[in-house]
């Protein structure tokens, strides 16, 4: 059964339980904040790319607004609850200077199969470890969603647009360890690239072979 939402277009993907940051600026979002303010009502964000809106999106919950500026702009907290699929878009509610659209509700699963979790940890602190980043990742393979790890994985914003609809948490751990293990020999033949091109002019301390007698 669809329901109308109202829409907040951008140029990224939001994950279900993520939590987002905005600056608000525009008249027509700032009134659709001051709704979800006033009302309880949520909005949703479908990724916008290449001028072209996705049919799919992340229902947004207003958290708060954590600033409020004398010109209308405001900094608020929101988070993601859920998913779309966009049935009908209209490019202005009745109404309302924002967009918004007839969606249906799209369900997903977020229980993992915790040795692909393991697996995962593994080879994104392989990752890691390749490219000299620090950065907290979870502690328990058996509780978190992959939706939680989706933005630091190199996906690009198709491939996380792609992740965003795979609605099984089976077959995206399955689809972020191919991505995973795609990636880290590319990775790292390209940081063996680098630290050779750093090393270019500087005294290299190299052991001769020993040459064979029949040269």
């Amino acid at each position: 059964m669809s329901r109308f939402l109202p829409l907040f277009p951008l140029g990224l993907v939001v994950f279900p339980g993520e939590s987002l940051n905005l600056h608000i600026f525009e008249p027509r979002y700032q009134q659709l904040i001051n709704e979800c303010e006033s009302d309880g009502i949520t909005f949703g964000i479908p990724p916008l790319f290449e001028k072209k809106l996705a049919d799919f999106g992340t229902e947004i919950k207003l958290i708060e607004v954590s600033k409020r500026l004398p010109d209308g702009r405001m900094y608020i907290k929101t988070e993601g609850i859920g998913l779309f699929k966009i049935e009908n878009f209209y490019h202005t509610a009745p109404d309302r200077l924002y967009s918004g659209a007839d969606i249906t509700n799209v369900s997903y699963t977020t229980k993992p199969d915790v040795m692909m979790n393991m697996k995962i940890l593994e080879c994104i602190n392989e990752l890691y470890n390749i490219m000299n980043i620090s950065k907290e990742l979870p502690d328990d393979p058996a509780n978190f969603s992959t939706y939680t790890l989706a933005h630091h994985v190199g996906f690009s914003v198709h491939q996380e647009l792609e992740f965003l609809q795979t609605t099984e948490e089976t077959d995206r751990q399955r689809m972020m360890i191919d991505h995973l293990e795609h990636m880290i020999p590319i990775v790292k033949e390209a940081e063996e690239m680098r630290v050779k091109v750093s090393m270019n002019g500087h005294f290299k301390d190299i052991i001769p072979p020993d040459l064979p007698e029949n040269i």
